[in-house]
């Protein structure tokens, strides 16, 4: 559900009134209190780099699933959802209706399977079951190397978004507000590592959700209510409330198919799955997971909608892009206080995402890619904090450059997550004919699909026709691959599958 978070919506922030400022910014620096206070916490129980990188196998189910969907959603639920909405009406909503589909198919198909290979082997990463699965150091690496890509450029477009709220909130300069929130990240995720994350996020993610419930009913008392914001939209703009909004049939029903099945490849949410602590809980996540998701995104929808109808109403003047909606409504139409708790909001998505893509970031660099090359790391505690600082670092520089590059870099990270690891990882561990061969040639396909088709859109060489995404692309290119390379080397696939990995696929 990550998406870029748009860079001139949250500049939009920066016309906080004058008299509003104190009272933001006085929110903020309480969340970032409560947020070290968390960090140190978990620094005293972080002693082993299994602490560090899966938080001990130890975390019930009702935290797991708001860490889950805190790290889920990232600033987009805020910022970037009610945009498309105000924009595209009802077919907007099919990006999240996906939503309850993804959860399930990660309880049962992903996140079991996980957490048992976790018991019969050590592993404390995704690319750690890749390789499991297919016993295969090269089809680890590869993926690990395909993680540590989109890591860098996912973790860019979201302390660029960390850098304009900071900014907004404090006023000390876009460069200097880049800098400030990755040092608050860095400085728990380094200590704490993914414990310190985990905790942080249900704060966080019930920050999110308290904040999301409030302002989606603000949203429709300010409009008038549900059946007027309804009369208002059916008599100015009808298209907005048909079943796909503005959106061709093959554009709404590719965006259920991107967000729902590429959801399940995303490693920072399903590496979270090695960290439960009792296995036969999952039967609750899905719901649990879909409750938490559907709290917050009620104003995806609710603002998009209210925010259209009051400027169609008059109450509201035009927008000057879609993505200002969250903005000017909470500028315009929600006390100060919660204006700075949903300010506090969007940083903590963001927080939550970065610090997820932090761990699994350096886990690649320190477990994965020497398994990969027949190399030992004696401590990889000291050297994951190390790693952690480094990529930390390198897309804190990245989020430096323009924002279209930004931007094209976040579009990337989620397709080459989505088209690198739902075959070799989702189903090779739910079929048991995947083939060492099929895992590193679906592998290398989403990489080159991703990156190619990708930067000549960005490149402007061509457009995409509509409805039609670079990720769909490559992800149904690397399934196809996928089953193809597995079905020629066929006769392989029971030599690539290990008695114990076999028994877990079977229970």
């Amino acid at each position: 559900m990550s998406r870029v978070v748009s860079v001139l919506a949250l500049q939009q922030a920066a016309n906080i009134p004058t008299d509003a400022r104190p009272t933001i910014a006085a929110v903020g620096l309480a969340y970032f209190v409560i947020v070290a206070i968390i960090g140190v916490w978990a620094t005293r129980r972080t002693k082993s780099a299994a602490d560090f990188f899966v938080a001990g196998k130890g975390i019930g189910m009702i935290t797991l699933a708001i860490s889950a969907m805190a790290a889920t959603l990232s600033g987009f639920a805020f910022i970037g959802g009610p945009g498309l909405v105000y924009t595209l009406g009802l077919g907007a909503v099919f990006i999240i209706l996906s939503a309850s589909l993804t959860n399930t198919m990660g309880a049962w198909v992903l996140a079991k399977r996980l957490r048992l290979l976790a018991e019969v082997r050590e592993m404390i990463t995704i690319p750690d079951a890749i390789g499991a699965r297919y016993q295969s150091p090269a089809a680890q690496g590869l993926s690990a190397v395909a993680i540590i890509l989109a890591v860098v450029s996912y973790m860019a477009t979201n302390i660029l978004a960390l850098g304009l709220v900071v900014d907004a909130t404090f006023h000390v300069g876009m460069s200097n507000a880049i800098w400030l929130g990755t040092l608050v990240v860095l400085a728990y995720s380094v200590s704490g590592g993914i414990l310190a994350g985990i905790y942080n996020d249900v704060f966080q993610g019930a920050l999110m959700a308290g904040a999301s419930t409030l302002v989606f009913w603000l949203a429709l008392d300010s409009a008038g209510g549900m059946s007027a914001i309804s009369r208002t939209l059916m008599a100015h703009d009808p298209a907005l409330l048909v079943p796909w909004g503005k959106l061709s049939p093959l554009a709404a029903l590719s965006f259920f198919f991107v967000f729902g099945l590429g959801a399940i490849g995303q490693p920072h949410v399903a590496h979270k799955y090695f960290m439960l602590r009792d296995p036969r809980k999952l039967k609750w996540y899905p719901v649990m997971m879909t409750i938490a998701l559907t709290l917050t995104l009620l104003l995806f929808v609710g603002v998009g909608l209210a925010m259209k109808a009051l400027v169609l109403q008059g109450k509201a003047a035009p927008l000057v892009r879609p993505d200002d909606a969250m903005p000017a409504f909470l500028l315009q139409f929600t006390p100060v206080p919660l204006a700075a708790l949903v300010f506090a909001a969007v940083a903590a998505a963001i927080m939550s995402t970065v610090n997820s893509f932090m761990s699994i970031g350096a886990a690649a660099f320190t477990h994965d890619l020497p398994i990969a090359l027949g190399w030992r790391v004696r401590d990889e505690l000291r050297w994951g904090r190390i790693w952690t600082v480094v990529l930390t670092v390198v897309s804190a520089a990245v989020a430096q450059w323009s924002g279209a590059v930004v931007a094209f870099l976040g579009i990337f990270g989620w397709g080459l997550f989505a088209s690198t690891l739902v075959p070799a990882l989702a189903i090779g561990l739910n079929w048991k004919g995947a083939t060492r061969a099929g895992a590193l040639c679906s592998i290398a396909t989403g990489m080159l699909v991703t990156l190619g088709l990708e930067t000549l859109a960005y490149a402007k060489v061509f457009t995409f026709p509509s409805g039609v995404t670079a990720t769909a692309i490559a992800l149904v290119s690397s399934l196809l691959v996928f089953f193809a390379a597995s079905w020629i080397t066929r006769h392989s696939a029971a030599f690539t599958l290990a008695p114990d990995v076999r028994a877990v696929m079977e229970a």
